[in-house]
Order: C-alpha cells, then sequence, then structure tokens
C-alpha cells in the first residue's frame, strides 16, 4: 500500500531525484515548492505540485489534511555567495521555513522529518585539510552556514518538545543531471560545466588549489529514501560525502578530458564572501549504522552529467 510523502524543495535538483525515486516506490508523493530556484518542470510525473512559500505562516493551509507519513525536507536557499546578498533572506528561506514546516508538522500529527543541511556548518572545520566529523565544532564561515546550524537546532528542539524523530544530513558537495547550469552561484561540478558548454573561458573563483568532496546526487538519494524507516537514525546528525579529496584544479581537469576541450582556458579570480577553502567529509556514523556506501565514482558522475546536458560530447 502506498504512503504518503511530503518532499519540499521537490522542483529542485536533489528534492526533484528524491520524489521521482519515492514514486518508482510506488509511493505518493507531495511536491512543495515556491519555483525561486526550482522548476516545474523538474516535478516527476505522478507527484501533485503545490506552490508554496513556506516561509509565509499564511500559506500553509494550502497543505492542511495532507497528514504525510514523513517530511523530506530539501527547500531551500543554498549558495553561500547569495547568503551575503541578503543574509536576511537566506534567515527566511532556511531557518524561518524549517521553523513553520516543524509548527506545521506537530499540528498534522507527522512525526517525521528528515532535513538537508549541509558540509557549510562547518566552515573550513577544526583542523584544515582534515576529514570532518559529526563531533566537531561547527564554525560557520557564511551566513548560508549559520542558517542551516540553526535549523539543525531547532529540529532538535521539535523533537525533546514535540517528540518528532527528526534526521539532519549534512550534504557534502552534491552533483549530477539535473543541477542548475544556470545558476552561476551554487554547485561547484554545474558552474565549470556551464562555463564549458555557453562561455569562453572558466573563471575560477579563489584558489585552483581548494578542495572538495563531490558526491552525486544518487548515492544522496539512496540515503535519504533509506533512512525514513530507519530507528536507528532518528534524531541524529550525519555527514552524507564519499571520503574523496578532490582539487578544484583536478575536477576542471576531468571535466575538460570528458567533454574533450583539454585546451579551454581557466581564469583565477577573487574568492567569494564565506567560500571555504576545503572540506571532506568523515562519513564513517551513517555508514556504521546502515548499509550505505557512496557507489557512484568522480569520473563516472561527470561523464553522466556530460551526458545529460551535452551528449554529442561524449564519445563511445
Amino acid at each position: 500500500m502506498a504512503e504518503k510523502f511530503l518532499v519540499t524543495g521537490g522542483a529542485g535538483f536533489i528534492g526533484s531525484h528524491v520524489a521521482k525515486r519515492l514514486l518508482d516506490e510506488g509511493q505518493e508523493v507531495i511536491v512543495a515548492d515556491n519555483l525561486l530556484t526550482g522548476c516545474i518542470e523538474n516535478v516527476p510525473k505522478g507527484a501533485r505540485f503545490i506552490y508554496i512559500d513556506l516561509a509565509n505562516d499564511n500559506q500553509y493551509y494550502k497543505l492542511n489534511g495532507l497528514h504525510p507519513k514523513a517530511i523530506l525536507h530539501l527547500a531551500g536557499q543554498s549558495s553561500g555567495e547569495i547568503s551575503h546578498e541578503s543574509p536576511v533572506n537566506d534567515l527566511d528561506i532556511n531557518t524561518k521555513a524549517t521553523i513553520l514546516l516543524g509548527n506545521w508538522a506537530r499540528k498534522q500529527n507527522c512525526n517525521r522529518i528528515l532535513f538537508a543541511s549541509s558540509v557549510s556548518v562547518y566552515g573550513n572545520g577544526i583542523t584544515p585539510g582534515k576529514p570532518m566529523s559529526e563531533k566537531d565544532h561547527p564554525q560557520p564561515k557564511s551566513f548560508y552556514g549559520c542558517s542551516k546550524l540553526s535549523s539543525e537546532y531547532y529540529l532538535r528542539v521539535f523533537n525533546q518538545s514535540y517528540g518528532i524523530n527528526t534526521t539532519s544530513l549534512r550534504l557534502f558537495n552534491v552533483y549530477g543531471p539535473g543541477q542548475n547550469i544556470n545558476n552561476m552561484k551554487q554547485g561547484m561540478v554545474s558552474i565549470y560545466l556551464s562555463y564549458i558548454l555557453f562561455r569562453d573561458e572558466i573563471v575560477v573563483k579563489g584558489s585552483l588549489d581548494r578542495f572538495r568532496d563531490l558526491i552525486y546526487v544518487s548515492d544522496v538519494v539512496d540515503v535519504i529514501t533509506g533512512i525514513i524507516d530507519d530507528e536507528r537514525t532518528f534524531n541524529k546528525i550525519f555527514n552524507v560525502g564519499t571520503g574523496r579529496k578532490t582539487l578544484v584544479r583536478d575536477l576542471i581537469g576531468l571535466i575538460l578530458a570528458t567533454t574533450g576541450k583539454t585546451d579551454f582556458p581557466v581564469v583565477e579570480a577573487d574568492g567569494t564572501p564565506g567560500d571555504a577553502f576545503g572540506s571532506i567529509a568523515d562519513a564513517s556514523s551513517i555508514k556504521e549504522i546502515t548499509a550505505w556506501r557512496a557507489k557512484v565514482a568522480l569520473e563516472q558522475g561527470i561523464r553522466e552529467m556530460v551526458k545529460f546536458y551535452a551528449p554529442e560530447l561524449i564519445k563511445g
């Protein structure tokens, strides 16, 4: 028998993949999105769509009566750079919306929320260059990181006060087909690919020696959909990453090699406010508790992403 799930941000990159996976599993899916960064075309066929600003308390009547089994809260403003342009707007879209959604869940007797947090809560980490652990003290460098961290704390209080079982997933750098290559302020892989497809040179904001832990979207979807009913993950925080360190220069080299444009010019520019120099995940906690492992190697993931946007560049 199908169960009902509310996917916020289901018109966006990760949310649309999660919604599709649930539908493929025979579940009933309601997508809630304000289409600020998402696109209606991303909402998978078979999902019910509700246009709503989750940061506006006066719009929650649109969700009344749904009574979902679980809320997969993937909506939000996800750019550190944009958060510095308007910290208050970032706070509203991320933290205020999470609080209002928690209040709505309580009234609907929905006792399960999975939340997409971010590696940005760590900043550069306790020891720069070392894998980041959930035991580390968060030190966000961006307003975006602050809004994600505060949302984690609010959800913890919803658990302690009202018994809502929450799980916060600190997602490292997610990439893959469906990422918005028109958004030049969010998504490292999509930004560099966009430069190659539509411009004359790649502009790198910050050092080429910066590094990231890049995780393919299907691996993230595996985690999110796999732990909904797993009581071992209730009221905990987990890193979701590969543990693999990739330098920006190596990432760009891989994208150029995959697209066959190895002589494409690369230009370094000033960095952006709040941008961490490097991040690598210690994902041992989620691995110890569940059977999850990241399956998609970076080389394979980049190839799939290029194939999605520019199949003519893939040979063989």
